[in-house]
């Protein structure tokens, strides 16, 4: 029986509530609905599931590691809490114009990922609400995913505007917890015994 793929998150839109101001403290860190179930769920399921985030505001002085760190555990906490587990939550600190690799949609923090948990990344999932998050994993052959949260609906109307033949086979779903319902049925119709 193949394994379960590999779930890459993006964090910031996806599952919790995003903020043009940058998201700095514990304080401002809210789950969106059902986000948290949906990562234990998705868990509980067999699936892999990491972050892959872009944390620019670290680079720029917005916040700081401890910061972000407190952030982080109440995630993983939370997710715990809900009888799942996050298996890694990786981090691009760097600001735009720094050209590091792995600010998405550069795809190091992928290959991070893949390198720590010894998984091949072309039967991954990414699921964003950006078109960063989904040329990351477009580079290393993973399925993208769009949500609507977040800057998910804008960047859906962005796409469609431009004619952008990604459209045309990208599953956009509303939130993390109708993509996790898909991905979770999914799974399971192929998986049962023939």
């Amino acid at each position: 029986m193949a394994p379960m793929p590999l779930v890459i998150l993006d964090r910031d839109g996806v599952i919790n509530e995003d903020s043009a101001d940058f998201i700095k403290s514990l304080a401002e860190w809210i789950p969106i609905p059902g986000s948290i179930k949906a990562i234990a769920r998705l868990s509980r399921a067999g699936f892999t599931v990491v972050v892959a985030t872009n944390q620019s505001g670290l680079g720029r002085g917005l916040f700081t590691v401890e910061d972000l760190d407190a952030m982080h555990l109440r995630l993983s906490s939370l997710v715990e809490e809900s009888g799942g587990r996050l298996s890694g939550i990786y981090y691009c600190p760097h600001r735009p114009d720094e050209g590091c690799d792995c600010r998405k949609p550069a795809p190091g923090l992928l290959d991070a990922i893949s390198r720590d948990l010894g998984i091949e990344l072309h039967n991954a999932v990414i699921v964003g609400d950006s078109l960063r998050d989904l040329q990351a994993g477009l580079a290393r052959g993973c399925e993208p995913i769009l949500v609507r949260t977040g800057k998910g609906a804008d960047t859906e109307a962005s796409l469609r505007a431009a004619g952008n033949p990604l459209v045309q086979s990208l599953k956009v779903f509303d939130s993390l917890q109708s993509c996790a319902d898909y991905l979770i049925a999914r799974c399971t119709s192929t998986r049962k015994p023939h």
